[in-house]
């Protein structure tokens, strides 16, 4: 399996294949259509940009509930 450590790219590569069949339907060859778009290179890394930075935001305002003092 992949390391979590990876998880924003896993699910920005998921998103951008699911986005895909959504725009073009589950074709034959799909695969090909999704890899030669060239809407993936630029969907694929603002989908990992977006992810990393709304994670970061999630981090700021939740606080975790192990470390809170009362």
């Amino acid at each position: 399996m992949i390391s979590r450590k990876h998880h924003q790219i896993v699910l920005a590569f998921f998103m951008s294949f699911v986005i895909r069949v959504f725009n073009v339907g589950l074709v034959t060859s799909i695969i090909t259509i999704w890899v030669k778009a060239w809407a993936f290179i630029v969907a694929f890394s603002t989908i990992v940009v977006v992810s990393l930075l709304v994670r970061r935001l999630v981090d700021f305002v939740l606080h975790d509930e192990h470390s809170h003092t009362q």
